[in-house]
């Protein structure tokens, strides 16, 4: 039996019915540029996650540049986030001429370690941007607390974690704004690119929604320079669809990883932590494992696919070469020992007990 990382295909069959119509119904209204389905999609996310505000933008690299460049983040300071995560999350601290500062992940839950960011603090700090890594919230209160003592910004990547919950409050909803991606593969996924910034201040929306569209607010008028970077109507169709179903999804992603926990449960991997604080989300089911790629290629000889997020951190990349280089211990082996198994909501039983017996006979 072959096992993708993904259903996609498999999913879309599901709502076949339902996304066929909506996309010809968009296509013959032909408002294809912040059309209808765009606008009603902000307004749906914004009321799911509990903000005031959630606009939309072409890919979660974009939300992560417009959210850093409307907070007001200059060249030259500084933003301490994570080094295990891929490569946007730094690369747009990077494109509006900010530093990333890396600091180490706790070893149970692959988020940035709060402990570790007090020392990383300086004068030219202006912003911690934790990343909800596999679908797991970070320690918000932790790192709220040091935000609000040393008067930092905090913008959450949100990429992997559509639907979390930390105590009360959706991932997005916590700190000044959060980005998310809507990329195939994610726990709500578009069949393109897409992506989103949410924010409850209404100038970080204003700022953000001229952003977006050329630095305009209104035709032809362009306050500031500004990008081009707008979610596309028909991929809105399609999220509009999917969001309805995203509490399921996330529910049957979380029956999948404890059906895992279970057939995993005393072997030589290490399962990954479910916490009982926060809803952890699974965009990724992440274990951790010694012999790595040996295991990882006698999986693959099964026609079970895994994967590996993320094999080389980011201050480790040539792209970050002439940033510091950190001792980042708890990153560094995980990198070396991190596996990804096959997760998504339409996974059977069968499926299941396949992936876990190509792992376990390794």
């Amino acid at each position: 039996m072959s096992i993708p990382m993904v259903d996609l295909k498999g999913q879309y069959e599901t709502l076949k019915t339902e996304i066929d119509s909506a996309i010809l119904q968009a296509l013959g209204e032909t408002r294809f540029i912040l059309g209808p389905n765009v606008q009603a999609f902000d307004q749906e996310a914004a009321e799911y996650l509990g903000v005031n505000h959630a606009i939309s933008c072409a890919n979660g690299t974009d939300a992560l540049h417009l959210a850093l460049l409307a907070s007001g983040i200059q060249p030259g300071d500084e933003v301490i986030t994570s080094a295990f995560t891929f490569i946007a999350t730094a690369e747009a601290i990077r494109f509006i001429g900010a530093i990333p500062v890396f600091v180490d992940i706790q070893p149970h839950s692959f988020n940035i370690d709060p402990a570790r960011i007090r020392a990383a603090i300086t004068d030219r700090t202006r912003a911690i941007l934790p990343v909800h890594l596999f679908g797991q919230p970070a320690d918000m209160n932790e790192i709220l607390a040091l935000a609000e003592e040393f008067d930092l910004l905090v913008i959450e990547d949100c990429a992997q974690s559509f639907g979390s919950r930390y105590g009360e409050r959706a991932t997005g909803a916590i700190g000044a704004s959060g980005a998310f991606s809507f990329f195939p593969s994610k726990n709500l996924g578009c069949y393109g690119d897409g992506g989103m910034v949410t924010t409850n201040d209404e100038t970080t929306a204003a700022k953000i929604k001229m952003l977006r569209n050329h630095g305009s607010s209104q035709q032809y008028h362009h306050d500031v320079i500004g990008v081009n970077s707008r979610l596309d109507e028909l991929q809105a169709v399609i999220l509009r669809i999917k969001l309805k179903h995203i509490d399921e999804y996330n529910r049957k992603r979380h029956e999948v990883a404890r059906a895992y926990n279970e057939r995993l449960a005393g072997s030589r991997f290490q399962a990954p932590v479910i916490p009982d604080d926060r809803d952890h989300v699974f965009h990724q089911y992440t274990i951790l494992c010694d012999n790595r790629d040996a295991v990882r290629e006698a999986v693959l000889a099964r026609e079970v696919s895994c994967a590996v997020y993320y094999p080389i951190p980011l201050h480790q990349q040539k792209a970050f070469a002439d940033t510091a280089q950190p001792e980042l211990p708890v990153t560094e082996a995980t990198a070396q020992r991190c596996l990804s198994l096959p997760i998504f909501p339409e996974m059977t039983e069968r499926q299941i007990a396949t992936v876990c017996e190509a792992l376990l006979s390794a």
